[in-house]
């Protein structure tokens, strides 16, 4: 690890009240205390206006070096979570040579006009770069710093490809309609209290980060079967004071709306400026930022693919701008905690003022290997996996049980198929999940509480550490005996004391078993091919003595909008319609249920 990466931990108060479901937004500072180192060299000018071509003004909080002399290239954010929510990294770039602007997105904080989130980004973030090209504080050159929403913006306002803007830094950037406002179709519930945070123009972090008062509204909500459909209403977020379009959670799958909301692959062939992205192996919106990424490297010249570095380091989306020692519950070692305003900051150094490259970045991509607690570089990201093995799915007929599970192994399958029962109201378990923490890897009350309605197939034991780096794919031959219902396939390490540590996870709702794009309801009760290609990427060394364990379960949590079995628009669903399906997942000869895993290198 290259030297000055390594920091010890400093304390977030609000890091650990990020839901997991909740991807976009917690905005982290650089530190937790209250006084702010190296302040007093630091000029602000709060208030700051800049005029938009539509006629419209942003508001900006202006962070300069107290004796700057003469033009330098400037840092510039966006944000909707109010401008002073960044004043401690305002203040950590500017003492050290860059002019910082934080920036009120339009309709947010003292910023005019009305605030759609996502829509109006990508033309406002241009107009920001290049007044800010203009000001003569800057010599010209642009760079954009921001993680979560603020690193969506940074990639829409790459892709028009201001001439002042010379790199961009995304960190933990949702995809819209990929990994926001859900999952593979499947909508976070949560995801109202993001819409309560953004609604109006004030902060409303005190009612956003109240976990007891969202809890009870949602498990109310979940044990009574009320419609995903009446959930904004519910809290009073209406038509004529929310900033969230209804259609963004009850329109179907990742439609037209969504695909407007990022670049096309015209602008990712033009975008040449360097890149940085960086991302957590527990990140939320993992799946966007690696959506960006490899939007970008397919697309773009060879030149501008070497000039994209990506981080994967074995953070959730708010260690992703502060490392913890401890994501999940799982214990990390000490090269994870990376310094991430250093990072950012010798990136500009090199990008904006030719010093050297920042030692970090040995290769285009670097990963953290959990369990060997290293880093490793690679080429590209495909490059993490050096084979992938297809581990066929078998049993005795009884997998459905933790102590009887099923096989996973290099040769093909067998046995009859595989049963599990999920009857949607039955709501007992919020009970247990409400006392587990949003994001845990290592917690199992969920697990042990649902034996007997899922699946569950074991490798052999490894006798060997073996790291394994990628993304796991799944196929599998499942029959239903209703119109629909949502799969969750997680992968674990399950050590020789029987703990475990949730490795990677992917979702799917049957009626889009055919692509996202597809709406196909289930119409027999032959099995049909379900193909899981995304999972979130992981990186682990297992211990020898442990083993994998797949389990195939249903998905039933007042954190995600509930699909009830019955076929229809399952966001008008209730209660009164829920349907029991009985899912039998099949792996004989003709029809092979297979877990694909991504075997990573070997030490040397």
């Amino acid at each position: 690890m290259g030297p000055g990466y390594s920091c010890l931990y400093r304390g977030v108060a609000i890091g650990a009240l990020i839901l997991a479901s909740l991807a976009i937004v917690a905005p982290v500072s650089a530190a937790g205390e209250r006084a702010v180192p190296d302040a007093y060299k630091v000029a602000l000018e709060w208030g700051a206006k800049i005029p938009l071509k539509d006629g419209v003004t942003l508001n900006a909080t202006v962070y300069r070096p107290k004796h700057q002399h003469g033009p330098t290239p400037c840092l510039v954010t966006m944000t909707p979570y109010i401008s002073q929510t960044y004043h401690r990294d305002g203040v950590y770039f500017a003492a050290r040579g860059y002019p910082f602007l934080v920036v009120d997105v339009r309709g947010r904080g003292n910023s005019e006009g009305r605030f759609h989130s996502f829509e109006q980004e990508s033309a406002d973030a241009v107009d920001v770069v290049e007044w800010l090209a203009q000001q003569p504080y800057c010599d010209g050159r642009v760079a954009t710093w921001g993680g979560s929403y603020a690193g969506y913006v940074q990639w829409v306002a790459a892709a028009k490809r201001p001439s002042a803007l010379a790199t961009i830094v995304p960190v933990a950037s949702p995809y819209p309609g990929r990994d926001y406002p859900g999952r593979g179709n499947i909508l976070f519930a949560d995801a109202i209290r993001m819409g309560v945070r953004i609604a109006g123009r004030t902060g409303q972090d005190n009612i956003f980060f109240d976990n007891d008062l969202w809890n009870g509204f949602l498990i109310e909500r979940f044990e009574k079967g009320e419609p995903f459909s009446g959930i904004d209403a519910a809290v009073g977020l209406r038509d004529e004071n929310s900033n969230t379009p209804r259609e963004r959670f009850y329109g179907p799958g990742i439609h037209d709306y969504w695909k407007s909301l990022v670049p096309t692959d015209v602008q990712f062939q033009a975008l040449d400026i360097p890149v940085l992205s960086i991302t957590g192996a527990y990140d939320t919106t993992q799946w966007g930022a690696i959506e960006f990424y490899r939007r970008h490297t397919r697309n773009a010249s060879p030149a501008a693919r070497s000039n994209h570095y990506l981080v994967i380091g074995p953070w959730d989306h708010a260690a992703t701008r502060v490392p913890r020692p401890v994501i999940g519950g799982l214990p990390l070692g000490e090269e994870s905690l990376v310094d991430i305003p250093r990072l950012h900051f010798d990136w500009y150094e090199w990008v904006l003022k030719g010093a050297d490259k920042p030692a970090f970045l040995r290769n285009n991509v670097a990963y953290y290997v959990s369990g060997a607690e290293t880093w490793r570089y690679a080429d590209t990201l495909d490059q993490a996996t050096a084979e992938r093995q297809a581990w066929y799915l078998g049993s005795k007929g009884k997998a459905h049980r933790l102590d009887s599970a099923g096989w996973l192994s290099p040769a093909p399958g067998a046995g009859a198929p595989d049963r599990y029962r999920y009857d949607p109201r039955d709501t007992s378990s919020a009970a247990i999940e409400v006392e587990v923490e949003p994001g845990s890897l290592v917690d199992q009350r969920l697990i042990l509480a649902a034996d007997g309605g899922q699946v569950v197939y074991d490798s052999a034991v490894f006798e060997r550490a073996t790291e394994i780096s990628g993304f796991f794919e799944f196929d599998a031959w499942i029959a239903i005996d209703q119109p629909d219902t949502d799969f969750r396939v997680s992968v674990y390490e399950v050590d020789d004391n029987g703990g475990r540590v949730l490795l990677a996870s992917d979702q799917q709702r049957a009626r889009h078993r055919e692509g996202p794009h597809k709406e196909t309801l289930v119409n027999t009760t032959q099995p049909l091919r379900y193909r899981f290609d995304q999972f979130n990427f992981m990186s682990r060394e297992v211990s020898a003595g442990s083993r994998l364990q797949l389990i195939v379960a249903p998905i039933n949590s007042f954190r995600v909008q509930k699909n009830y079995n019955a076929g229809g628009a399952v966001a008008d669903q209730t209660m009164a319609d829920a349907r029991t399906v009985t899912v039998l997942l099949y792996h004989d000869e003709t029809r092979p249920s297979v877990l694909h895993v991504p075997f990573g290198h070997r030490a040397q």
